[in-house]
């Protein structure tokens, strides 16, 4: 395995780690309905947009495509949220399992 697979995959992990926490953000949203975890699913579906570009081009250019997706990561950042998550164990918070907070119908 020679550099430059390297850091595709290194940009891949970047990538697969912001959709999965913007997938967690979604489960939490749909299930509470707090809109700290719906502007954080939106900034996750941003930053993955961009992470993904910078996979692109770290293929031919892994210095720029390296900084692009730890732009994304940056921008991926955990806000100011609601507890949800109480005593869960560590599980329950990695695969974003709560209770139904909110049942509004729409």
């Amino acid at each position: 395995m020679d550099l430059q697979e390297i850091y595709v995959l290194i940009s891949v992990f970047g990538f697969v780690s912001i959709i999965f926490l913007t997938l967690r953000d979604i489960r939490i949203y749909h299930r509470t309905r707090f809109e700290s975890y719906r502007k954080g699913a939106l900034r996750g579906m941003i930053a993955g947009a961009l992470a993904l570009i910078g996979m692109g081009v770290t293929a031919s250019n892994p210095q720029i495509g390296l900084t692009i997706v730890l732009v994304a990561v940056y921008l991926n950042r955990k806000g100011k949220r609601e507890e949800v998550f109480g005593d869960a164990p560590m599980i329950k918070r990695v695969l974003g399992e709560t209770t139904v907070k909110n049942k509004k119908q729409y």
